[in-house]
């Protein structure tokens, strides 16, 4: 299996659900860890790049090259793939004009474009299915039957019409399907449809499945036309029905050639019809599938009885009844139940209501319940929660459930058995809910929760400034110990994964560093060295690593002042060294450094030069390294600059935290007047280069650092010393690339 994650981090292994004990989970991880098909991948660039493949007409719209042409499965994938990402529009529609593009299932599912663009663009083509669920209101549904009925192969041919929450203008009325007699499938959930219109439809000679739900229809007797061909009928919140329960029974019990019926609905309506048809023992002898989610005084006894008496049942659907904890549900076989009293009723209820809110947001509720002490990895649970945020950003219990179960899914080691492509979508939901409900403080808490998850925060790709840009402003919003020290944390990781210009674009750094900044001083005023104290430390630092912002910031806020208090109150070297990073990534900024050349700051850094703790050590180096390589800091003390030198040329072990470019040493390596600030940047490239030689010899070829070691080893003003390293480093380099990466071998500079 391939496993596909993002540029920048190796794959690693991924350990697969059992197949026989969750078949689901396999697939998902499958799924999900392998890269986009190539067909994906290819019409993904050509969607990019369609305004520059394409010629434009003279009324605006894009035209294929000629010599084009799309067999007629990758033509409608590609208008799926189109309309997904939202860039169909009048515009890119008329690619679709001429006859390169053969298309058969059409999905214009939510596009923005106009009643002449479709018919120009889609209606001359031989169509057998047409999703136009919730496109916009400038496609109402009268122009859309209009258009398909210009041409008389779709009249005859169109299998499959889906057209839910499609606009109606007020002035119309009746609706003509009449002319489409191929129809075997109609959706019109959510539509201004009356019962005119269900007269007119019955009539269709092919009718098989139908959706009426949340329409006008107040009268279904019109169904009993096509009673001996109807197999499928979904009428869930009919809200203007006016016939009385055994009248709807009876068109019901009519309906002799039913396979699935659904007349769910959402128990706040406390609707009993499914109840009384529970009672029935001469109705629905064939069915198979029959939604009863959300009926009034339903018990699994009157389910039992009902399903017994049709043993050819499949599914039940029975979320927010209260049935369905029976034994009989889990021992049937080949019965599947949507429901709310096992993780696998729960799944069932995901995959069917996913895009009904109602349900969702209580198949989501039940979840949470199930999940709360959660020690099984289940991707394919996951994915369903991920389908139901996508197809309900605006609904927030939806959103506000959905987060809470991502996070029981996902907490503690359970995200390790998670794909990463999984995590990402998860992740970019829950930071899209966050733009669409930015005052609701339990779902910050969620998405922060989150973050908190290492796998996620490390190697899952997501929007990494965005996330900074939350984290800091929760930062500062004087929220309880426990959350604070996560925002701290998260803040800490997220600095190191930003690019300096993001940094600087950071409107939010200003007030975080302050607020870190008010946080170390009350630690310290209260000698309290928990670990928010050491989260906050190392987030300041991560900050002003790199960031002139950052480190502007941290001077004008008397973070100085305060970090000289932190060393005058504590003496463990964990703090020391985090005091000693930040204040090198402050001298290293040369409009900066000067900030540091006072008495208090000196005498500490200067006393940590000897400190037992090498990491502590190679700090004070640093500083004292920038500090000293500037002779104009030094005017008025100059003995005491070559006190410092003397003691920095004494000192030269180090150790190295990992930096994340040695271009800060590059300055100092050619300072070739003050050999002992060259000589303490030669040790510490030295030094990286050894213990991490993959990482550290590539980048001195990508930042052009190998010159400057050539130049040491030339120059006649270096020391024999610092020669000496120089030719270290390099041999230790051409070692490195000859065992390892001999191919690069012949592109070094030497």
């Amino acid at each position: 299996m391939v496993h596909f994650l993002h540029p920048g981090h190796t794959p690693r292994n991924i350990v697969l659900p059992d197949a026989q004990k969750d078949a689901l989970g396999c697939c998902v991880v499958q799924e999900e860890a392998s890269p986009y098909t190539l067909v994906n991948i290819c019409l993904n660039v050509l969607i990019a790049n369609l305004e520059k493949l394409c010629s434009e007409r003279p009324d605006g719209t894009l035209c294929l090259p000629e010599h084009w042409s799309f067999p007629q499965e990758v033509a409608d994938r590609f208008l799926r793939v189109m309309t997904w990402q939202g860039k169909l529009t009048d515009r890119t529609a008329g690619i679709f004009r001429s006859n390169q593009m053969k298309l058969k299932l059409v999905n214009i599912q939510k596009a923005k474009i106009s009643t002449a663009a479709f018919i120009k663009a889609f209606c001359h083509h031989k169509l057998i299915e047409l999703n136009a669920t919730a496109v916009h209101a400038d496609l109402p549904v009268p122009d859309i039957i209009s258009g398909l009925c210009s041409n008389s192969w779709i009249q005859q041919n169109l299998r499959c019409l889906l057209l839910d929450s499609t606009s109606i203008p007020q002035n119309s009325r009746l609706l003509f399907f009449s002319q489409l007699t191929g129809l075997r499938i109609l959706s019109v959930f959510n539509v201004c449809f009356h019962t005119e219109d269900l007269a007119n439809v019955s009539q269709l000679p092919r009718l098989e499945s139908l959706d009426i739900s949340h329409t006008l229809v107040t009268d279904i007797s019109a169904l009993l036309t096509c009673k001996d061909r109807l197999k499928s009928l979904t009428m869930h919140y009919l809200k203007c029905l006016t016939m009385t329960k055994p009248q709807i029974l009876a068109v019901i019990r009519g309906l002799t050639c039913l396979l699935h019926l659904d007349i769910s609905d959402h128990r706040q309506l406390k609707s009993d019809l499914a109840f009384h048809l529970l009672q029935q023992k001469d109705i629905l002898p064939n069915v198979v599938s029959l939604d009863i989610s959300g009926g009034n005084c339903i018990t699994d006894e009157a389910v039992e009885l009902f399903i017994q008496q049709r043993p050819a049942m499949q599914f039940v659907g029975l979320l927010a009844t209260g049935a369905g904890s029976s034994d009989f549900f889990t021992t049937k076989q080949g019965l599947r139940v949507a429901g709310g009293a096992s993780m696998s009723q729960i799944s069932e209820a995901l995959s069917r209501y996913r895009n009904r809110s109602c349900f969702m947001k209580e198949a989501l509720c039940r979840l949470f319940t199930e999940t709360f002490s959660m020690e099984v990895t289940m991707p394919a649970i996951l994915k369903l929660v991920a389908v139901g945020m996508r197809n309900h950003p605006l609904d927030l219990p939806v959103q506000f459930t959905a987060s809470a179960c991502a996070l029981n899914l996902t907490r503690q080691g359970l995200a390790k058995g998670m794909p990463v492509r999984l995590l990402s979508e998860v992740t970019c939901l829950l930071f899209k809910a966050l733009k669409n409900f930015p005052h609701y403080q339990q779902l910050q808490k969620n998405c922060l929760l989150s973050l908190t998850n290492s796998r996620i925060l490390v190697d899952v790709p997501f929007d990494r400034f965005d996330a900074a840009k939350f984290v800091m402003r929760w930062l500062c919003k004087h929220e309880n110990p426990k959350m604070q020290t996560m925002a701290v944390s998260v803040t800490s990781i997220l600095a190191l994964q930003l690019s300096p210009e993001q940094m600087a674009q950071l409107e939010e750094l200003f007030m975080a560093v302050k607020e870190l900044l008010a946080i170390v001083k009350q630690k310290t005023t209260e000698n309290l060295d928990d670990v928010t104290l050491l989260f906050t430390l190392k987030a300041l630092w991560n900050l002003t690593d790199g960031s002139p912002a950052a480190c502007k910031h941290f001077i004008e806020n008397q973070g100085l002042e305060i970090f000289i208090q932190v060393l005058e109150t504590f003496s463990e070297s964990a703090i020391q060294s985090k005091v000693l990073g930040l204040l090198n990534n402050i001298a290293e900024i040369r409009e900066l450094s000067s900030k540091l050349v006072t008495e208090d700051a000196l005498k500490h850094i200067n006393s940590l030069l000897c400190s037992r703790e090498m990491e502590v050590s190679y700090f004070a180096a640093g500083i004292i390294a920038h500090l000293t390589s500037d002779r104009q800091l030094w005017i008025s003390r100059d003995f005491q600059r070559r006190a410092l030198l003397q003691d920095l040329v004494q000192d030269p072990h180090s150790s190295l935290q990992n930096p994340e470019s040695l271009k800060t040493f590059f300055p100092l390596l050619g300072n070739f007047s003050q050999p002992e600030v060259q000589l303490w940047a030669l040790w510490a490239v030295c030094h990286v280069c050894s213990k991490n030689p993959s990482k550290y010899c590539k980048m001195l070829v990508d930042e052009e650092g190998l010159q400057l070691l050539c130049d040491i080893q030339e120059h006649s003003e270096a020391t024999p010393q610092a020669q000496q390293i120089a030719a270290s480093i390099l041999d230790d380099f051409r070692m490195h690339f000859v065992n390892y990466q001999r191919p690069t071998l012949c592109q070094m500079p030497f």
